[in-house]
């Protein structure tokens, strides 16, 4: 299954019968007993009666089967049911010696009713296989006693006698599982059926002891009992995968739950740990445990989390005792599980797995792990290591060797172990799926037994079995590559025989082809058929080198491959002349049958071939019927084995054929049963109405109308449809009943029946588009499900048998020449193989029909006896079966010659094969012919142009009238051209394949290659130099050189922090330096920017002066400045040190003291020598730097020199050129033999090799062809080619020379010569020997020099090699420690991480600190300000009162009174809001006032907002205001001080996080401490070379060195030398330091007397000066500013501009006043004008009043005179109107009127809004008003105009 498909279940989980989900992962099961249908057991009545029939065995038999009966089938109801039932019995346990009675539990045949079939028909003699892939198939119940499970039985093999008894399943469904109790007295067997049972049987007496029910629906696929075994769990198989806890003496179901949704494959006890169990299977592990919760005891499973890890199926596990689990995984690794997760995956070292392949299961033996693997090795693994194993990177794993390891074989696959009974054994039995059991000594000493096979059987699925015709033999083949003999009389194996494939099919050769009964033709899955004799080899005889050895062996005969596919159906003809084998390949091959078997041919059929039946000897023709799996079945004419087969394939054409494809009919069948129940039933119903009514007219009960006419309505009820399976059912077996007839069993849809054929006289349709029914049908009794898979008959054809899809096995009994199976009613069925995965492949009846042998998938094989016991011990007399005797002369015959390869051709590929190879040959055959006509033709024409040649030019043919046709020629040309494209196209690929690979070739060891090995060698010596072969630097060296450039050398992640963490002090001191820099520019002198001056000449000059002279005196005085700065800052302070004291103390430090060497325990590695994987690769690149440049020096010095070699041997040449062109001159005897000119060796100049040319490529393609027509043969100097071909290029580029001595003989002069050219000639004899002897001599210094050079150089280089080589080594040693630094390197960086972590995190808070102290010192200087101006207003309160002030007390109440002020906020809502807020705010605190003003000393109610009588009202004002500025203080002042509080108590809580993190620091620092100890410890283990000579060890031991030195240290001579030299020096240093000491002491003593001079001498000064000051200045002034004073540019400017508006100022002032004086008299003018208009205004208002009152007393005499009070009335109401308003006694404002009407500022009120106008007053009176006194209540002006003081109220 799918990964997908595993987590679907896995998050589907379901944890409880009810199949509700658990989506936490958390299984839980309540203490539940058995549903109602699950027959659980009581001990009951029937129960008693059970035991007492076991007490007393004379007690009736059919008493004890229905007490049995009663106990089986008494319901199981409900828990209470059961309580109450147990109650009401008075038992709650079942009896300890109650037991069942097997003969009544085991499953019997199933036998048709009333049938005389006897019920031990078939008597199982043996069991010749073993289900060896079924899980945990096998169990040790004593020393000597194992028992697996084999189908419907449990077998149980003595391992010393091999004998096999036997116990049947009880269920007849199969068996699930066997499980041995610990104590080996119980065994537990689960089976499989319709709700299967679990059967406790007693061991060795094997008697049912306990029988548990319910536990699972289908089958049981494991289970087991807890260490003390008083527990038993099991595991049920799909569909419920139910898990139950059994309290199985009992048969009660303790616990139960769902396992899972899959597969489960194991459940187990925690041996240690009682109450925990796991479980596994496919794609899951889970863990449970048994909770006591308050509803009861429950189970808790807890599902295993695989994380990243893949999922997997888990087959084997084990349990800790420490509750961890370990498992095993598909791909060979180990899981330790903790907690429901992986901790860690466990492999082998290097990342291999743990095993190649599943681990299957795991043991805890005496503190050792052993895991058992499919790659059948058994490793056993340190317990603790495993149960402490950790992870130390992000893969996962953690990597560990085995202990102990034994490998059984190759082809063992090991699939589960159970150890000896016996105490302190080391043997172990185990399971092989391969098919074997083996026998193991496991306990890994020097007398460790080999592993033993003790049994070996087939692997897996039969595939052929068939028995001798002559002899109790059968004969078995499987896919495990066996063929095996059996002995089924003797009961034992007597040979078997391996090949490289598999079996797929066997047939034993019929008495016509081999009449003693040994030929045996086996199929194979890659299509080879092998003839195999058997033959009994003690009948042999006695052959040199060859030994007699068992009593049957097998021998190859012929072996042929008729097929390409595996070989499904072998059968030979009735006669015994042909040999038919069927294929998956869809082909039937036939062969003639003799001493050697040929092919005759093949024919092909429509489907894969499933079976083969000649027809027997009763027809006329001799056919074969050839099943398909497809369906299809035909019918072959038998082959003519006289006929040749002259063409040129095998296939057969013409060969009379029939078809018949079968059409699937079971829906017409069923259908016609329906439709005819229906017509039964119809009948019975009408019949029942017939009877009714004539009973009721026997009744004298006449029926009504509507009886008569009542009409049966039938339900009509569709008829089942008509279904043809798709894709075709497939074909199972088949067998001739007539000529031309046949039956067939067929599967799937269409199991059930017996189809019987025949074949169609229609054949002319294609096979596969016909569709044949049959034309009968055969019904088989519980077959729709089960089909027959195999049929075969007894020798007498009155038995027929069957094997079943559900392994089991029928018996038919048939009357004589039955064909058509009418007899064929009655059967006898028993279960024998697996019920699920055992289907039945074959059947056979031995040769006397005595014996019945069937095999199975399920990879058993059983032997029956059809005779009863009593005739089968009379049968069994004969001990063994015979086997035949060998062919005459069959021991003097060769080996038969094997097919062993699986691609071999088949016979008709190989002779299709052999005639292409014909043709081909053919071919070239004439294609050779045609090539010699050529070639003759060529020879002809060639002979013809020389003869041509030789004629005479005019007779002379040419060329071109040789030509037939220039078209054949420009043709040849095209072709030829086209030919050349052809190839240059074809070799494309080929080119560009070669030339990159040429181009790799070079970039991999040519240009990674920075120098090759040069050898340079001396001229008259054998010694030689080499250079370095010298690669280049690699990338990865580069990277590593620019991230040291970029970080520096040997900066890691530590240094690299530091340098990060120092931003922060860096960022500081910059922003230090750029507020120093910002002072200095403040402090820098102004510069006067250019510009246009406004001041005139003269005074810009002065102005000039001044300020350069100002200039010079602020220079000055800076300077003095800067000089004092420097002195004061070079002054130390008082408990400063001078650096080189502190330098000194620290390298003391260092150096001196009781130092640990770094392999103590307690060494603690300093800082600055602390290591890392970044500082060890950098200390790698610095070595790997200094040996690439010092090889590259030694390799140019050495190139030089080979440089100079060549220079030197060209001027040696030329030398000797000029020697021979001397010695040509000189006599014979005056000439010096010449020296022998040197040569360049191929080493000096390797980079020749590569230089070529194309003539270089010709020669050497000269060369190959050459040796190629040698037939590779080597010269006689083992030259290679390239070596030959150097050697020619080297003889090339020698210069032959030759000694002058013949040319000298032929220039002898004459003997006549005169004395003076005798002279001349010896002048010329003298200087040619001396220019002779100046060449030889250079020629042989400058070779002495090379020499010499070359030695000196040889002699550096060998001291350099020895550098080098110590270099390796360094190199070697710093690998080595960066390997093991870099396993460190993660824990180091997650320490150096979190020590980062918490110092950034320190800092963080020390700055966080340092804002939080300077923010609460800036705010201490706020609220100090605060309070100052606080107590400044108090201050200014009390001098504002004066002295005796009447009014003191009650104004510095109204100073002191606390009002409730409203904070001020934002203006958010409208002004009536704020009015009423401010009203109700008012209203408060004038209720507080009155209070307060109830508590005066007076006694009455003072208002305090109101100035009280004879108080000053600005006093009072002023007050009013310090009130409100001393509130708005305090209100500052508090939110100050909450500030305050809040920075302090932030303060303190940094103050605390400072103190943890600081612990938290410290903490870290000791772990990385601790860490860096522990690395050193691992770097101390690493071994470092140290080549030493013997005068360097002065370790000795009574003068003799020692033969360990272990105990010794390594120093450096010079080192040790210097600590001593050091140890004098600084004796020397103590007494220097005591003299500098004393000396200082004194200095320091004088230096105190100066200071206190030079102070006292200061101060008078300082008093002078300042005396000196006040006598000029009057009072002292600060000089520098004095003296830096200057003219102010703008200033001057200013005044200058100043002086000029002035002037013109005053001269527009004179203007205006002489116009003021102009306006002046024109206002007197207008003045005196309005003066008489008022005037005569005045005089007309008189003479206006006076008509008026004229008027007036004119009116009053013509109406009533009114009285004087109505009169009064009326004056008061005209002219009083404001006297009255004025006299109204006024009202308290309130608090808002009076913020709103009064202004201190202006000292006046103004009328409320809401007062009534007055009403209108007369004019004034030209008479000036008088004013009212300041005080007063009332005050009126004349004329009753009120000034604008009055309209107010008076708060005075």
């Amino acid at each position: 299954m799918d990964s997908s498909e595993k987590q679907t279940d896995e998050d589907n989980l379901q944890g409880d019968p009810t199949g509700k989900q658990e989506p936490s992962g958390e299984t839980e099961s309540e203490n539940v007993q058995p549903p109602p249908e699950n027959n659980t057991t009581s001990p009951s009545a029937g129960a008693q009666e059970a035991h007492t029939q076991a007490e007393d065995p004379s007690q009736d038999k059919a008493q004890a089967h229905a007490a049995s009966e009663q106990v089986q089938q008494q319901p199981g109801g409900s828990s209470d049911a059961v309580e109450e039932e147990e109650e009401r019995t008075g038992m709650k346990k079942l009896p300890e010696d109650m037991y069942y009675n097997y003969d009544e539990l085991y499953s019997r045949p199933v036998i048709t009713a009333d049938s005389e079939i006897p019920e031990n028909l078939l008597h199982l003699t043996h069991s010749f296989g073993y289900d060896c892939g079924r899980r945990a198939n096998l169990q040790l119940l004593d020393e000597r006693t194992l028992a697996f499970v084999a189908g419907n039985l449990l077998i149980f093999l003595d391992v010393r006698t091999k004998e096999q008894r036997y116990l049947r399943s009880c269920s007849g469904g199969g068996i699930g599982a066997v499980m041995a109790h610990p104590s080996n007295r119980y065994f537990a067997v689960a089976e499989k059926g319709d709700q299967p049972n679990i059967v406790i049987y007693e061991y060795p007496s094997l008697r049912p002891y306990r029988i548990l029910r319910g536990g699972t629906g289908q089958a049981y696929s494991f289970v087991d009992f807890n260490r003390e075994g008083t527990l038993l769990a099991s595991v049920g198989s799909a569909p419920d995968y139910m898990l139950t806890l059994w309290e199985w003496r009992h048969e009660q179901v303790m616990l139960r739950c769902k396992a899972f949704s899959q597969d489960v494959y194991r459940v187990t006890f925690s041996p240690d740990n009682p109450g925990q169990l796991t479980t596994s299977g496919s794609g899951h592990i889970k863990f449970w445990k048994m909770a006591s919760t308050f509803t009861g005891l429950k189970l808790q499973g807890l599902l295993g989390r695989f994380g990243k890890t893949a999922l997997t199926d888990i087959e084997g596990y084990v349990e800790l005792p420490d509750g961890k689990v370990v498992s095993g995984s598909e791909w060979g690794n180990m899981l330790l599980w903790d907690g429901g997760l992986i901790k860690v995956e466990i492999c082998r070292k290097g990342g291999r797995t743990c095993h190649a392949g599943t681990i299957q299961q795991f043991a805890l033996d005496e503190g050792e792990l052993m895991t058992i693997g499919t790659d059948g090795a058994i490793r056993g693994w340190d317990f603790e290591s495993i149960d402490t194993a950790d992870c130390n990177d992000d893969r996962g794993l953690f990597e560990i060797e085995p202990m102990n390891e034994m490998v059984i074989g190759r082809n063992v696959s090991l699939s589960s172990m159970v150890k000896s009974c016996l105490p302190d054994s080391f043997i172990w039995f185990a399971q092989d799926s391969n098919g074997g059991i083996w026998k193991l000594d496991l306990s890994f000493s020097n007398i460790t037994q080999d592993p033993e096979c003790l049994f070996s059987f087939h692997a897996g699925v039969i595939q052929g079995m068939d028995v001798s015709s002559t002899s109790h033999l059968m004969a078995t083949t499987a896919l495990d590559r066996s063929v095996r003999i059996f002995d089924f009389l003797a009961k034992k194996e007597l040979t078997t025989s391996r090949y490289k494939q598999g079996g797929t099919t066997l047939t034993w050769a019929p008495r016509l082809v081999n009449p003693s009964g040994g030929l045996v033709v086996v199929g194979f899955e890659d299509g080879v058929v092998r003839l195999l004799e058997l033959y009994n080899p003690q009948s042999l005889r006695v052959v040199a080198g060859r030994s007699r050895y068992g009593h049957a062996e097998l021998r190859l005969k012929q072996a042929f491959k008729p097929h390409n596919a595996p070989v499904t159906a072998i059968a030979y003809e009735r006669n015994g002349e042909i040999l038919a084998t069927g294929s998956m390949d869809c082909t039937v091959f036939f062969f003639t049958v003799g001493d050697r078997y040929d092919p005759i041919g093949f024919v092909t059929v429509p489907g894969p071939v499933q079976g083969l039946e000649w027809s027997p000897q009763s027809h006329d023709n001799n056919t074969l019927l050839v099943l398909c799996k497809s369906g299809h079945v035909v019918e072959v004419q038998s082959p003519d084995p006289e006929a040749q087969n002259h063409g040129t394939t095998y296939h057969i054409s013409g060969l009379p054929t029939r078809h018949f494809t079968f059409s699937s009919i079971k829906s017409h069948i069923k259908r016609e049963e329906e439709i005819a129940r229906r017509q039964a039933l119809k009948e019975k119903r009408q019949k029942e109405r017939e009877a009714q009514l004539k009973k009721a007219k026997e009744e004298g009960l006449e029926p009504t109308e509507e009886e008569l006419q009542e009409v049966e309505e039938e339900e009509k009820e569709e008829l089942p449809p008509l279904y043809t399976p798709d894709p075709p059912s497939p074909l199972c077996c088949g067998f001739y009943s007539q000529p031309g007839a046949f039956w067939l069993s067929m599967g799937g849809y269409d199991s059930g029946f017996l189809y019987h054929c025949k074949f169609s006289e229609q054949q002319g349709e294609d096979p596969l588009q016909r569709q044949d029914e049959p034309f009968t049908f055969l019904p088989v009794q519980n077959t729709d499900e089960d089909p027959i898979r195999t049929i075969t008959f007894s020798s007498s054809r009155q038995l027929l048998l069957c094997g079943m899809q559900s392994g089991s096995v029928r018996a038919y009994p048939l009357q004589p020449s039955d064909f058509h199976l009418t007899s064929m009613q009655a059967f006898w069925a028993l279960s024998v193989h697996d019920n699920q995965y055992g289907q039945l492949r074959q059947l056979r009846c031995s040769f006397d029909d005595q014996f019945v042998l069937t095999t199975g998938e399920d990879g058993n094989i059983f032997s029956f006896s059809l005779l009863p016991q009593e005739d089968l011990q009379k049968a069994l007399q004969r001990s063994k079966a015979k086997v035949p005797s060998p062919r005459v002369g069959v021991e003097m015959e060769g080996v038969a010659q094997d097919i062993e390869d699986p691609s071999a051709y088949s016979i008709e590929t190989a002779k299709q094969k052999l005639e292409m190879d014909r043709m081909r040959r053919e071919a070239e055959m004439r294609k050779v012919e045609r090539r010699k006509k050529l070639a003759e033709l060529q020879s002809q024409f060639k002979q013809l142009l020389e003869k041509n040649q030789g004629l005479p030019e005019h007779v002379r043919l040419h060329r071109t009238e040789l030509e037939l046709d220039r078209r054949f020629r420009e043709e040849t040309e095209r072709m030829t051209a086209q030919r050349v494209r052809e190839a240059r196209k074809e070799l494309a690929w080929e080119e560009e394949r070669h030339r990159i690979g040429l181009k790799k070739l070079q970039e991999r060891f040519w240009d990674s290659l920075e120098s090759d090995t040069v050898t340079v060698v001396a001229f008259q010596s054998d010694h030689r130099i080499s250079t370095y072969r010298l690669l280049a630097l690699s990338q990865r060296f580069h990277e590593l050189k620019q991230r040291e450039r970029v970080w520096g050398p040997g900066a890691g992640g530590q240094e690299r922090w530091r340098n990060k963490a120092e931003v922060g002090k860096d960022s500081s001191n910059i922003t230090a330096d750029q507020e120093d820099l910002g002072g200095e520019a403040v402090m820098a002198p102004h510069v006067v920017r250019p510009g246009g001056s406004k001041l005139a000449g003269r005074q810009a000059e002065k102005l000039r002066k001044a300020t350069e002279k100002a200039e010079r005196a602020r220079a000055k005085i800076e300077k003095r400045r800067k000089e004092w700065a420097e002195l004061y800052a070079a002054k130390p302070n008082e408990n400063c040190e001078d650096p080189e004291d502190v330098r000194a103390i620290r390298l003391a430090t260092e150096k001196m003291g009781d130092f640990k060497l770094k392999t103590a325990k307690d060494f603690t590695v300093p800082e600055h020598l602390r290591m890392n994987a970044e500082k060890k690769r950098a200390q790698l690149v610095h070595l790997e730097e200094k040996i690439h440049e010092r090889k590259t020096q030694m390799n140019s010095r050495i190139m030089a020199l080979r440089d100079t070699k060549v220079r030197l041997v060209s001027r040696l040449r030329s030398q000797a050129q000029q020697l021979q062109a001397v010695q040509e001159c000189l006599a014979p005897h005056f000439c010096s033999p010449a020296p022998t000119l040197p040569s360049l060796l191929p080493e000096e100049t390797p980079e020749r090799k590569l230089r070529y040319t194309r003539t270089t490529l010709q020669r050497y393609g000269a060369l190959r062809a050459q040796r190629a027509c040698t037939h590779g043969q080597e010269p006689e100097g083992g030259q290679t080619l390239l070596e030959q071909l150097e050697a020619e290029i080297e003889g090339e580029e020698e210069t032959p020379y030759h000694t002058p001595a013949d040319r000298r003989e032929r220039e002898v002069e004459e003997a006549g010569v005169t004395e003076l050219e005798e002279e001349m000639r010896e002048v010329e004899e003298i200087r040619l020997l001396y220019e002779e002897d100046s060449l030889l001599e250079q020629m042989s210094s400058s070779v002495w020099q090379f020499d010499a050079e070359l030695c000196l150089l040889r002699h550096e280089k060998l001291w350099l090699d020895i550098q080098m080589k110590l270099a390796d080594l360094r190199h070697v040693t710093l690998f080595q420690e960066l390997l093991l630094l870099k396993e460190f390197e993660k824990r180091e960086n997650s320490l150096q991480e979190r020590l980062n972590a918490c110092v950034e995190e320190e800092e963080d808070l020390r700055s966080k600190l340092e804002e939080c102290k300077q923010a609460l010192e800036l705010k201490r200087r706020d609220i100090s300000k605060l309070q100052e101006r606080e107590r400044a207003i108090a201050a200014t309160f009390q001098g504002s009162l004066g002295e005796n002030n009447k009014f003191a007390d009650f104004l510095t109440r109204v100073f002191k009174k606390k009002i409730k002020r409203v904070k001020k906020k934002e203006k958010v809502g409208n002004d009536e809001e704020q009015e009423d807020s401010d009203e109700e705010s008012d209203e408060e605190s004038d209720w507080d006032d009155d209070e307060d003003d109830s508590g005066s000393e007076s006694g009455g109610p003072l208002d305090d907002s109101v100035c009280p009588p004879n108080c000053d009202s600005e006093l009072f004002e002023n007050t009013v205001q310090l009130r409100e500025r001393r509130l708005d203080l305090e209100e500052l002042l508090v939110e100050e001080k909450k500030i305050a509080d809040n920075l302090r108590k932030e303060c303190d809580s940094l103050v605390k996080k400072e103190k943890v993190v600081h612990g938290s620091l410290k903490a870290a620092e000791g772990d990385l401490e601790l860490f860096n100890r522990e690395k050193q410890q691992k770097l101390n283990e690493l071994d470092v070379v140290v080549p030493l000579r013997l005068h360097q060890i002065e370790f000795m031991s009574n003068g003799v060195v020692p033969c360990s030195l272990a105990p010794a240290l390594v120093l450096n001579t010079v080192a040790l030398g210097g600590l001593q030299e050091r140890i004098k020096e600084l004796q020397v240093e103590k007494s220097e330091q005591r003299d500098l000491y004393r000396q200082a002491r004194q200095q320091h003593v004088q230096l105190i007397h100066d200071r206190n001079d030079m102070e006292a001498k200061i101060q008078s000064l300082e008093a002078r000066c300042e005396q000196l000051m006040l006598m000029k200045f009057g009072k002292v002034v600060d000089l520098e500013a004095l003296q830096t004073l200057s003219g102010n540019r703008n200033l001057e400017e200013m005044r200058q501009e100043s002086r000029v508006r002035e002037a013109a100022y005053t001269q527009e002032l004179r203007q205006w006043e002489v116009k003021v004086t102009e306006a002046r008299h024109a206002v007197t003018e207008v003045t005196r004008h309005h003066t008489e208009r008022l005037l005569s205004m005045n005089s007309l208002l008189s003479q206006k009043k006076e008509m008026e009152d004229k008027l007036n007393t004119r009116q009053s005499k013509m109406v009533l005179v009114p009285s004087s009070r109505a009169v009064g009335m009326l004056r008061r109401t005209r002219g009083g109107g404001c006297t009255s308003w004025s006299r109204v006694k006024p009202r308290r404002p309130t608090p808002s009127a009076r913020r709103s009407t009064s202004c201190p500022e202006r000292g006046v009120t103004s009328c409320p809004p809401a007062r009534p106008c007055c009403p209108p007053c007369p004019p004034p009176q030209p008479a000036p008003p008088i004013p009212t006194q300041r005080g007063s209540d009332t005050s009126n002006w004349e004329g009753g105009i009120h000034p604008p003081a009055a309209r107010g109220w008076n708060r005075a």
